[in-house]
């Protein structure tokens, strides 16, 4: 595997001398913005795989993306590779539904240790969700970033990560009560522990998430990319765009129902991913909101 590869796959051109914040943030930046959070090869009949040689063949030379459990796997590989001090970390994800966590560990993260300060570092979770810049591992402080606030509260060996979201306006009325629309101003999204974690801890789960008929990778195929101002996501046949602070404290989002030589099109042009298998596009009952 060549990590030069990988930057060039990125289009990260600037220095890696200093492994420093910035140079952190802008590796995460660069990252989320060029390689989607997907779960396309579920709805291709294709495995969703978790060694690494497969993951950068899939992500780095294929052009795809991948899910937390792969495309965090290449950054930690990619972060350790050039010195920084990274951790692998389990996270149980939110359900609104259920209104709890997941009692599997069905998340992986990152922890980063920079100067004696730990950071949160995630390029895995997705959509309106997803961070754009590494978190401080501290208790109780608001974080604003470009997406929403985010807070990082600690009870006992747990830590629980929050986002705290603007209004949002939707200008296609057809779509002001879609499923895919997150209805809560402060969302719960997931807990971990500092536990250190290899990549086998997820082997069980990673074979559950892309098999079950509970798994939400099983009920919907997605897609999702951030760009410098918002996030495109594509679910089933729906392709939305969320324009961060489009007005004061309010998110714009725009749906778009497409067909499936629309899907593949836009595939290629918003996401830049083009499919060798046959995807079957799936929007199933299962809650997964964008």
């Amino acid at each position: 595997m060549d990590i030069e590869a990988y930057f060039k796959r990125i289009g990260y051109k600037n220095s890696r001398n200093k492994l420093d914040l910035e140079t952190l943030t802008d590796i995460l930046q660069h990252q989320i913005r060029a390689i989607p959070f997907e779960n396309l090869n579920i709805h291709c009949g294709e495995p969703m795989e978790l060694g690494l040689e497969v993951i950068f063949d899939q992500v780095v030379r294929r052009n795809r993306g991948g899910w937390c459990l792969q495309v965090n796997h290449l950054l930690h590989w990619v972060l350790t590779t050039i010195g920084f001090e990274t951790t692998m970390l389990g996270g149980y994800v939110y359900s609104t539904p259920a209104n709890k966590y997941s009692s599997a560990m069905i998340h992986l993260l990152l922890k980063v240790t920079l100067d004696g300060r730990n950071y949160i570092v995630d390029a895995g979770f997705g959509r309106s969700y997803q961070m754009w810049q590494p978190l401080e591992l501290i208790s109780g402080k608001d974080q604003p970033q470009v997406p929403c606030i985010f807070r990082l509260t600690e009870e006992g060996e747990y830590w629980y990560l929050d986002q705290i979201r603007r209004e949002q306006y939707i200008p296609n009325q057809e779509f002001l009560n879609s499923d895919l629309l997150e209805k809560k101003k402060y969302r719960k999204i997931y807990s971990f522990t500092l536990e250190p974690r290899t990549i086998e801890d997820f082997e069980l789960v990673n074979k559950y998430l892309q098999e079950s008929a509970a798994s939400v990778f099983t009920s919907k195929s997605f897609c999702s990319l951030q760009t410098p101002d918002g996030v495109h996501c594509l679910v089933g046949f729906i392709l939305t765009y969320r324009k961060f602070s489009y007005k004061d404290n309010m998110d714009l989002v725009e749906f778009k129902t497409l067909n499936e030589k629309e899907i593949e099109e836009e595939l290629k042009n918003i996401f830049n991913i083009s499919l060798e298998g046959k995807l079957v596009p799936k929007h199933g009952d299962k809650f997964f909101t964008i």
